[in-house]
């Protein structure tokens, strides 16, 4: 991960969100096998970089009453965005929906100027009823966070969406493999960092990192198996002024793709 302002005084905070969901109507016709024992592991890709990430089925976890399947990962480490930021969280179902709950872990695998741990409750991550585009949460999880770094306050707005990707009836994944009833999600996570420099009695505004989506995953889930494939990007253009005054790279980018290899699903 480059180093950069961003990265140094977020490393020791995380960002905590709550949201939540409450129209769980839809159709479960969808079927979405969520099993204690079963598993998924996948091929991760980082422009060239290859790992292997295990994802399984671990028992129940309860929160506020409600009944979640808890994701885990072999060794507890993982290099892919969707094994990542499932691995010791919580899932259910609701109607055509999964919900999770716990803590999305946004950077462990990609190439971030941010280290954000977005603590989320009933997050719809999956909509098999949706339409492509449309928006899966009633609204955005949106937050804001004040640092102070070298003097400078430093201020993040973050806006993280889910959205209904294509609904195929076949779909095959660039490894070659092919798929029947597969439904499309795209995960978006939108960044502003703005600071103030004041010289005298005059406060000037200056923006780091100009509102931008810092990370779009699109993750492809098939029926009855789970998701076989996610392709995830990242980018970021900082102010090149602000980059070289505190000698950080001015931009930054990164395509990941996970592959799935082997499953058992029940």
């Amino acid at each position: 991960m480059k180093k950069s302002i961003l990265f140094t005084f977020l490393l020791v905070s995380s960002i905590f969100i709550s949201c939540s969901n409450e129209d769980e109507s839809g159709n479960s016709n969808f079927n979405i096998p969520l099993v204690d024992g079963n598993y998924w592991t996948y091929d991760v890709d980082s422009e060239g970089t290859f790992t292997r990430d295990s994802l399984y089925i671990f028992g129940d976890i309860v929160t506020s009453g409600k009944t979640y399947k808890k994701f885990q990962t072999k060794d507890d480490v993982a290099t892919g965005f969707y094994s990542s930021s499932l691995r010791n969280n919580g899932v259910r179902k609701s109607g055509s929906k999964l919900l999770m709950t716990g803590n999305l872990s946004l950077a462990s695998g990609q190439d971030l100027p941010i280290n954000l741990d977005l603590s989320l409750t009933d997050f719809v991550i999956f909509n098999s009823n949706a339409s492509n585009g449309q928006s899966l949460n009633s609204s955005p999880v949106t937050g804001t966070i004040e640092q102070t770094y070298q003097d400078y306050p430093i201020t993040i707005n973050y806006s993280l969406q889910s959205y209904g990707g294509e609904s195929l009836s076949t779909f095959t994944s660039p490894n070659g493999d092919i798929y029947d009833t597969v439904k499309a999600t795209k995960i978006k996570l939108n960044v502003t960092v703005t600071t103030v420099q004041t010289i005298g009695s005059i406060t000037i505004p200056i923006t780091i990192l100009a509102p931008q989506d810092l990370i779009i995953s699109t993750i492809y889930t098939a029926e009855n198996i789970g998701v076989v494939y996610v392709n995830t990007n990242t980018n970021y253009s900082i102010n090149s002024d602000i980059a070289d005054q505190f000698e950080i790279p001015a931009t930054g980018s990164q395509n990941q793709k996970e592959y799935l290899d082997l499953y058992l699903v029940n």
